[in-house]
């Protein structure tokens, strides 16, 4: 990923969370600006603040569904899931309808992606849901094979989320592909890949020699 390239080459990297209705980024490296308060509501960030926008321009409904005052403050419901350390330090987790239930625990695809990019053989990574009688949806990890010329087996990829992020978000399923499937500039179709994992499941082949396509299932 870009940003490890960057780390690589000893150069600053800092990470910004906003939108437009908080006129831009007010979180920095997790920290918000002077101002910003940050909360977590069932798991979904809210931010208050100066720099939130008025509402949105001649449409009430939106505005009632996305601000709401209490504590005296103006707060502002994002559709973002996160996690907030002792420290105070905001990580956001995905968006909540990307958020995956399975076996009755929720697990956010892009913490998993995190991890499971760490690992030699893994050049890029999407982590999805196909569905499953047991589970509801099993955590499933399609990955682009990188340069190393090494393929990760999905108990390395198990072992290695388990161990961070709990059994719960250890992928079932593992999906070798040639490249993932784009809807814009380096942005990921996640509807389309959930589609083609679910198809590389369903046809229950194990991966091949060669490492692509296929899939490995526990």
């Amino acid at each position: 990923p870009l940003r490890a390239r960057a780390t690589a080459l000893g150069l600053p990297v800092v990470r910004t969370y906003g939108m437009t209705e908080t006129s831009g980024g007010c979180v920095y490296d997790g920290v918000p600006l002077d101002g910003v308060s940050v909360r977590l509501v069932d798991g979904a960030v809210e931010l208050a603040g100066p720099v939130l926008a008025r509402g949105y321009l001649g449409r009430p409904d939106l505005d009632a569904a996305a601000f709401e005052h209490d504590g005296g403050r103006r707060w502002f419901r994002t559709q973002d899931v996160g996690s907030v350390d002792a420290g105070g330090r905001l990580a956001v987790l995905g968006r909540r309808d990307d958020v995956l239930v399975t076996g009755g625990a929720k697990v956010a695809p892009t913490a998993v992606e995190g991890e499971v990019a760490t690992l030699d053989g893994v050049g890029e990574v999407c982590v999805v849901g196909v569905p499953d009688p047991e589970w509801g949806q099993a955590v499933t990890a399609v990955v682009v094979v990188g340069t190393s010329g090494r393929t990760p087996s999905l108990e390395e990829v198990r072992a290695h989320v388990a161990r961070t992020l709990g059994a719960a978000a250890a992928p079932r399923h593992l999906v070798l592909v040639d490249a993932l499937p784009l809807r814009g500039p380096g942005k990921v179709d996640r509807a389309e890949v959930a589609r083609l994992a679910a198809a590389e499941v369903a046809r229950d082949g194990r991966t091949g020699a060669d490492g692509r396509p296929g899939a490995e299932h526990r």
